[in-house]
């Protein structure tokens, strides 16, 4: 079993640190080849137009496109939630290529620049059903996106509320993320979304000692492959792995 990391820019060596925590080999990704015999595909964080041009330059776009297809689990995190999203917005002059598949529309550096990185509790009670432990993820924004719109096949999972000053330049986020059922709620942003075999969060799990993240996605690769048992937890043996750690950014 080994799953993959696309390792051209950004926190991949942090994920394949966390994913040896739940007892799995992470495979780092540059080659389109090397996406053919992998279970999983995490796309970390980075600079997600960086990773844009180098990914275009090794030619892994077309590559990257199928493996989404196939129905194997794809997680990105930060530039990599941008990077599956159908459409950013927010983008540099030139835009970047996207990989899609995921139903939604994400704004590039919602939460602002690099000094307005931020970290907070994000409540997932769907990842704490499965995985257990606290009722919340301490979530490290970095230059964070936001998603503003999602399709109705996708699940949102997260949410954290939105920055006061936030400007509103597609007209939709007001009315997207305030509560249509309760006049004058608090904004809320989207953070984390599942739809099908796509996971995408807008932190960085990766960055804390918190492996459940890293447990639920794994637990995918039963859910959506089309040959799977469940054995295939005992193959990953992740029965045996604590179920959460502490946190190692502190607020």
């Amino acid at each position: 079993m080994a799953v993959g990391v696309l390792a051209l820019q950004g926190s991949f060596n942090e994920h394949i640190a966390a994913l040896k925590r739940v007892g799995v080999k992470g495979v780092e990704v540059r080659k389109p080849e090397q996406l053919e015999s992998l279970k999983a595909l995490i796309i970390p964080g980075g600079e997600s137009t960086t990773m844009a041009k180098l990914a275009e330059y090794h030619n892994l776009f077309p590559a990257l496109r199928d493996f989404v297809k196939t129905g194997k689990p794809v997680w990105g995190t930060c530039a990599g939630l941008i990077f599956l999203a159908d459409k950013a917005i927010g983008q540099k002059i030139g835009g970047q290529e996207l990989i899609g598949g995921l139903d939604c529309t994400v704004h590039r550096n919602f939460f602002g620049s690099q000094i307005q990185s931020f970290v907070a509790e994000v409540p997932v009670p769907e990842v704490v059903a499965k995985e257990g432990g606290p009722p919340s993820f301490l979530g490290v924004f970095i230059r964070a996106p936001g998603i503003l719109e999602v399709g109705p096949q996708v699940q949102v999972l997260a949410q954290v509320s939105a920055p006061s000053d936030q400007s509103d330049p597609t007209g939709k986020i007001i009315e997207v993320l305030t509560n249509p059922e309760n006049a004058g709620s608090e904004k809320k942003v989207i953070v984390a979304v599942k739809q099908g075999n796509l996971l995408a969060t807008a932190f960085h799990p990766e960055l804390t000692s918190d492996t459940r993240w890293h447990s639920y996605f794994l637990k995918m690769i039963s859910e959506t492959s089309q040959d799977a048992s469940s054995s295939n937890s005992e193959d990953l043996n992740l029965s045996e792995q604590p179920k959460y750690e502490l946190p190692v950014f502190q607020q």
